[in-house]
């Protein structure tokens, strides 16, 4: 009309030919919208780091839908682990009857059963072995909420090692337990010898299932060792020429803390665990300075 301002869209302009001085004014804040926005057309998004920000009630409004979930999944493979109990005892038990195949006093392997000292030992036993098992089954659902909930608070560049590491951090975890379950039978027969011939053996279903369960997780969190290594090295903490110097003392280090750490405390489960994070703690340099380099030279291209 010859008197809207210049700079200002058709949403100012409209503002501006109703409403005088007060439409000039709603049109210069629709302007600044419009010209703030960004190129590609986005309005922003919630789950940018860059876009937005979340308040304390909605982080843990979203920490607890994401509990909420963890516990549903968990009970589901618990419900389900109750329903396959016999399954999963058979296979937490073929350990025992390894153990009990070496014995000389005729004992076969199908005759060999823990023995429950309690009446309510049965019914403990099922819950804690299918509470265990739920777990086991809910854990790719555990890690998809727990991704879920930081995801937002990554960049781009984060994002990009967050979903190997969590890869990686899986497969290792299994890769432990599995041993650990290799090692236990060894390792019974080692602690069964070791008390000599007047000892008989008969297990408590609690017991044994104790032992078995902190093997594993023993192993699996040992051998989450490089990936801890290699983030503390990425992010700074650490340096790659810093681990090789104290490489020795870190040898003994990691001998005290598996003897410490293996329930069994026997020397093939402790060789078994203290070797591969001993290679782990060689193949984490390796792997970081790797990634360091990949790191400069992506940046050197960029600058």
């Amino acid at each position: 009309d010859g008197h809207s301002p210049p700079g200002l869209g058709r949403l100012g302009q409209a503002h501006h030919a109703a409403a005088g001085p007060a439409g000039q004014a709603a049109g210069g804040l629709s302007a600044m919208a419009i010209q703030t926005a960004p190129a590609d057309g986005r309005l922003g998004d919630p789950h940018d780091p860059d876009d937005a920000r979340m308040s304390l009630m909605e982080h843990l409004t979203e920490l607890r839908n994401r509990v909420v979930k963890c516990v549903i999944a968990v009970a589901a493979g618990a419900l389900l682990g109750f329903v396959f109990y016999q399954t999963i005892f058979d296979f937490l038990i073929e350990p025992y009857q390894q153990l009990c195949s070496t014995f000389d006093d005729g004992q076969s392997v199908s005759g060999c059963r823990l023995l429950a000292t309690d009446p309510l030992e049965g019914f403990s036993v099922r819950l804690k072995v299918s509470t265990y098992g739920g777990i086991a089954l809910a854990m790719p659902v555990l890690l998809w909420q727990i991704w879920r909930f930081v995801e937002p608070g990554l960049y781009a560049k984060e994002k990009r090692y967050a979903i190997p590491f969590v890869l990686s951090a899986l497969a290792l975890f299994v890769l432990g337990a599995g041993i650990a379950y290799w090692t236990l039978p060894k390792a019974l027969v080692f602690l069964t010898e070791i008390g000599g011939d007047n000892l008989a053996t008969a297990y408590s279903p609690s017991k044994y299932f104790q032992l078995i369960t902190y093997m594993m997780l023993a192993f699996g969190v040992g051998f989450e060792f490089p990936i801890i290594l290699v983030f503390l090295q990425l992010v700074g903490v650490l340096k790659p020429e810093q681990l090789a110097k104290v490489r020795r003392f870190a040898i003994v280090g990691i001998a005290v803390l598996v003897a410490v750490a293996t329930p069994s405390a026997d020397p093939i489960s402790m060789l078994a665990l203290m070797v591969p994070m001993v290679i782990f703690y060689e193949v984490s340099i390796i792997v970081a300075r790797v990634l360091l380099r990949r790191r400069k030279a992506a940046e050197a291209v960029a600058t």
